[in-house]
C-alpha cells in the first residue's frame, strides 16, 4: 500500500501523511478501514516506529485517521465541513511558495495552471 522512496527530498512521515490521503482519495481506504499498526507498517517500510507514530499522529490531527486504544486506527469519516480557516491558510501558503518558486524558474501562468487542472483532475 505504501511505498517509502528513500532518496525523495521529502521525510519519511511525510512521504506516509501523502499516500495515506491519496489512498483516501482515490477511494482504496474508505472510512472504517483498519491500517496497519503503528509496528507493523514501520517492519513493512523498514522505518523505525517512531516515523510511523509521527505519521499516525499528524493524521489523527487533521482528522484523516482515528485511533481506538487497545483496537488500532481507522481511516475516519470524512468530514461534511470545510476545516478550520488556519489550516487552509498554511496549505495556501505553501501553495502560494511553490507558486513563487515555478514564477521564479520562468514557468508561464498557463503551464502552472494546466498541470493544477490535471494533478486536480487526477487526485479527484
Amino acid at each position: 500500500m505504501i511505498q517509502i522512496n528513500p532518496t525523495s527530498n521529502q521525510p519519511i512521515f511525510e512521504q506516509i501523511i501523502s499516500q495515506i490521503k491519496m489512498a483516501v482519495l482515490k477511494g482504496y481506504l474508505k472510512p472504517g478501514d483498519s491500517i496497519p499498526s503503528v509496528r507493523k507498517l514501520a517492519l513493512q517500510l523498514s522505518v523505525t516506529p517512531g516515523t510511523v507514530a509521527k505519521a499516525y499522529s499528524e493524521l489523527e490531527h487533521q482528522e484523516v485517521i482515528v485511533t481506538i486504544r487497545g483496537k488500532g486506527a481507522y481511516i475516519a469519516e470524512q468530514r461534511g465541513s470545510r476545516p478550520p480557516e488556519a489550516q487552509v491558510e498554511k496549505v495556501f501558503l505553501t501553495f502560494r511558495e511553490v507558486c513563487m518558486e515555478l514564477i521564479y524558474m520562468g514557468i508561464q501562468k498557463e503551464e502552472i495552471e494546466k498541470e493544477l487542472d490535471e494533478m486536480y483532475d487526477s487526485i479527484s
